[in-house]
């Protein structure tokens, strides 16, 4: 048996939000904001394709819990859980960062850690300042490393913790109401069921959340050369 459950297993999966929701449910999906959000070697994990899947499952994934019949319920009893889980990760990487993030820029590259990251997620920082936390939790890669950048410039910590809370609940709202009532109007709409045709939302999301972080790397290369 663990032999055929191997097997079928590809590294690919990780990438797919329907992996974690269809073989963990709920407390994977607490365990991938957490590790997305808090630690260096969860940036690859679907942060934002996963809560806008986890929308469009809402009632499912909340059932796990309490069954409620009602959907309104359903999406609060997600944005509070998930929301403590994001709130806890930053919290992670930020202390993080205050005890041993400035070595990290010494730190040798693998494939999991790679110095442009950090880099990248610091000029953010310094471009926006403590809103960073907030804007953060929207763009990829950066989502990850800006707790830490927030640790090794010594933010202030009640500062920290308010930027956290407010950019985790509205992140997490965003993303599981949209999934949710859009999965529902274009249901009612049109008669088209998200739930068909889900790599190609998944695909929409990772365009659209990482366009900034490409557009940057791309014309700020045209800079330099320039």
């Amino acid at each position: 048996m663990e032999q055929i459950l191997l097997s079928a297993f590809h590294w690919s999966q990780l990438l797919q939000p329907q992996f974690y929701i269809e073989h963990g449910g709920l407390w994977l999906i607490l365990f991938v904001v957490f590790a997305e959000t808090g630690l260096f070697a969860g940036f690859f994990l679907p942060g934002d394709s996963l809560l806008f899947v986890a929308g469009i499952y809402s009632s499912n994934i909340a059932n796990e819990i309490i069954p409620t019949g009602n959907e309104y319920i359903d999406l609060f009893i997600l944005l509070f859980l998930i929301s403590i889980a994001g709130i806890a990760g930053n919290t992670v990487g930020y202390w993080f960062g205050r005890r041993v993030g400035p070595t990290m820029f010494h730190w040798k590259e693998n494939l999991l850690f790679k110095h442009r990251y950090l880099t990248q997620a610091h000029d953010f920082y310094e471009k926006h300042g403590a809103g960073a936390i907030i804007v953060a939790r929207f763009i990829p890669i950066v989502r990850t490393f800006s707790p830490i950048v927030a640790g090794i410039v010594d933010m202030d910590k009640k500062k920290f913790a308010f930027y956290n809370v407010v950019g985790c609940v509205a992140w997490v709202f965003s993303m599981l109401f949209a999934g949710h009532f859009l999965q529902k109007w274009i249901l009612s709409q049109f008669g088209f069921d998200l739930k068909d045709h889900l790599e190609v939302i998944v695909l929409g999301i990772v365009l659209v959340t990482t366009a900034p972080v490409i557009a940057k790397l791309v014309f700020g290369k045209k800079k330099k050369n320039s």
